[in-house]
């Protein structure tokens, strides 16, 4: 598949910090995708992460005139009878979800990349059934904070190629992580 620009199928491993830019390194790649008349999406284990990113890309992607939906086990039926329409006649450029876009009835017209963050969240099976969404198979990008033992293994056989962000954005809002017990639940909320 050439339509992302090398010829070469991508099947590369994004790791960087919490806050290091992997968002935005997915946002470039769908825009990248989309100017080539692919459609992109971007799987996360959690309803909280998908509507994260729904809300960061859709504001930025629609501003340009793109289309973008969030797809997640919480969509109503008329939700999701509009996004499998859209996908099929290729007016959907990105759909943002949870593991509801491994659904057999989620079918792309043109699925050029698939974005996984937090991929060890995520089953071997789960992932390949991307690969079957669209007529080619996607160029596919799996983010994390975090490698696990299986994903490092990956890169080093070279099934996995692997980017490494080691540098933060300047001006970067530090990441505070805290424990609190069951007591501070209320505070927390």
């Amino acid at each position: 598949r050439n339509d992302m620009g090398s010829g070469l199928q991508m099947n590369r491993l994004l790791q960087g910090d919490v806050g290091s830019g992997k968002t935005m390194v997915a946002l470039l790649s769908c825009l990248i995708a989309i100017g080539n008349q692919s459609q992109s999406c971007l799987v996360a284990p959690t309803e909280i992460l998908a509507q994260q990113h729904f809300e960061d890309l859709s504001a930025q992607l629609t501003s340009l005139g793109l289309t973008v939906r969030l797809l997640t086990g919480s969509s109503t039926k008329k939700e999701r009878n509009n996004i499998h329409e859209m996908l099929l006649d290729g007016t959907l450029h990105l759909l943002i979800g949870t593991h509801a876009v491994f659904e057999d009835l989620v079918v792309f017209a043109n699925l050029g990349l698939a974005i996984i963050d937090e991929q060890h969240r995520f089953g071997v099976a789960q992932r390949s059934r991307l690969w079957r969404k669209s007529p080619l198979p996607p160029h596919i990008l799996v983010m994390t904070a975090t490698p696990i033992p299986r994903t490092l293994a990956m890169s080093v056989y070279g099934d996995l190629d692997i980017s490494i962000i080691d540098e933060l954005p300047p001006g970067r809002t530090p990441i505070v992580t805290s424990h609190r017990n069951d007591g501070a639940r209320l505070k927390v909320f």
